[in-house]
């Protein structure tokens, strides 16, 4: 039991920890124009070859 709670806690922790390395990546844009906007990486998601979901099938 005691395993398990600790593995969820770990994952816990890196799933807030990237919400604030998100947060300060925006953060950071927006104090520093001059760098461009933030950009999240995003795609179609599943194993299509498209760019930004431009050719996926819906």
């Amino acid at each position: 039991m005691l395993k398990f709670l600790l593995a969820s806690a770990v994952i816990m922790a890196v799933l807030v920890g990237w919400i604030l390395v998100q947060q300060m990546a925006r953060e950071f844009a927006r104090r520093h124009p001059e760098f461009g906007p933030y950009q999240e990486k995003r795609g179609c998601g599943g194993n299509c070859s498209c760019s930004g979901g431009s050719s996926c099938k819906k």
